[in-house]
């Protein structure tokens, strides 16, 4: 496209003030149009970021001629707005989680589909130079085919969950109240580890493996919390690959984040683990490629994925490492997760059968 994007904010947060908008308005090629958002703080935000325009009204944002949306509102408002912005022809960037149910998800994944537009989910992970590494070695097929993948992930987030979210503000320069609880902490909302989180590990997984998990068995618990805050599954993919995945919000502040994936081949093995800043991928053949990371790259930033948004739309990049189908493979496992917590831990379907033959029949169309 020619001339700059005309870009409209929906949701004026903390993670939006401290990581998106200052993003965004240090590139000449973006107008911030306007931004939607409620509370007192909402005028000095676009004061802040240079908005051309605020108001309490998403549908008079979407008729500002915008090119793009970004939203970063509470987790169950995503998929109307998402929904919304897609009928007007805009790009979307929309923020973890997509939406908190797996039909959600792959509605929207559909509508993007169909409308021809630009979707990103904002994994920081995904974009990271050691994971498109480790991503290369896959599609390379030094794997094989997948047969078991270990996923978990940790973090010092016991705060942003069970009740003290001034402590996360203290991690990130925003200018705003800080994370409200009534998202974070409310079940009903998407609060908890497995959607706050766990997105994060099982959407970098699904990006390297391109797998879709079939059925799971998993438990929960809260520690006290109103919200999740250790996840456990058993997963089945299609295909019949097995997995294990786990979760906990209660690293001691200061420790890096945890996020350690291995991945069985039937020719190699891949270990990715941002901790230790380390990722090799080993064959059965005696071929081994051992990645050189520098130090400090393990940790979580989120700063390509907004760029990635605009060079997408403007054309200057064709790279996409977490869009609409990245992030409904992530939302329907943690779905089908809390599904089968809820009942004891059974096993329950992730998505019909007939969807992975569907699936399979459009990718080789």
């Amino acid at each position: 496209m020619s001339g700059r994007v005309r870009l409209g904010a929906v949701g004026a947060g903390w993670w939006a003030t401290s990581n998106h908008f200052p993003i965004f308005a240090g590139r000449d090629d973006v107008e911030l149009v306007g931004v939607c958002g409620i509370g007192p703080e909402l005028d000095d935000v676009r004061e802040q970021f240079g908005f051309g325009m605020a108001t309490n009204d998403y549908d008079e944002l979407l008729d500002q001629g915008l090119d793009a949306v970004v939203i970063t509102t509470p987790h169950d408002l995503h998929h109307p707005q998402a929904v919304a912005a897609i009928e007007c022809g805009l790009h979307v960037l929309v923020e973890k989680p997509v939406t908190l149910t797996a039909e959600q998800g792959w509605d929207l994944a559909d509508r993007v589909r169909e409308a021809g537009v630009h979707f990103l989910a904002p994994y920081g992970w995904n974009y990271k130079p050691f994971t498109i590494e480790a991503k290369r070695l896959v599609e390379a097929g030094h794997l094989g085919e997948i047969q078991h993948v270990l996923c978990h992930m940790a973090s010092p987030t016991r705060g942003l969950f069970a009740g003290d979210t001034n402590h996360i503000r203290s991690l990130w320069d925003s200018k705003t109240s800080g994370p409200d609880p009534r998202t974070w902490q409310s079940p009903s909302r998407g609060g908890g580890y497995a959607h706050g989180q766990v997105t994060h590990s099982s959407a970098l997984l699904f990006w390297l493996s391109e797998l879709r998990a079939a059925s799971v068995m998993a438990k929960v618990s809260n520690g006290g919390a109103a919200v999740d805050l250790f996840d456990a599954a058993v997963i089945t993919f299609d295909g019949g690959a097995l997995g294990s995945l786990s979760g906990a919000a209660t690293l001691p502040d200061g420790n890096p984040y945890q996020v350690d994936l291995r991945i069985f081949g039937t020719e190699g093995v891949l270990l990715l683990d941002t901790e230790r800043e380390r990722v090799s991928l080993h064959r059965y053949d005696g071929q081994q490629w051992d990645l050189d990371i520098e130090p400090g790259a393990g940790a979580y930033e989120c700063i390509v994925p907004p760029n990635r948004f605009i060079d997408l739309i403007t054309g200057a990049s064709t790279e996409n490492n977490s869009d609409a189908d990245v992030a409904a493979r992530s939302v329907e496992l943690i779905d089908a997760m809390l599904r089968s917590a809820a009942v004891g831990g059974a096993e329950v379907s992730v998505h019909h059968p007939a969807d992975a033959g569907a699936d399979q029949n459009e990718e080789s169309a």
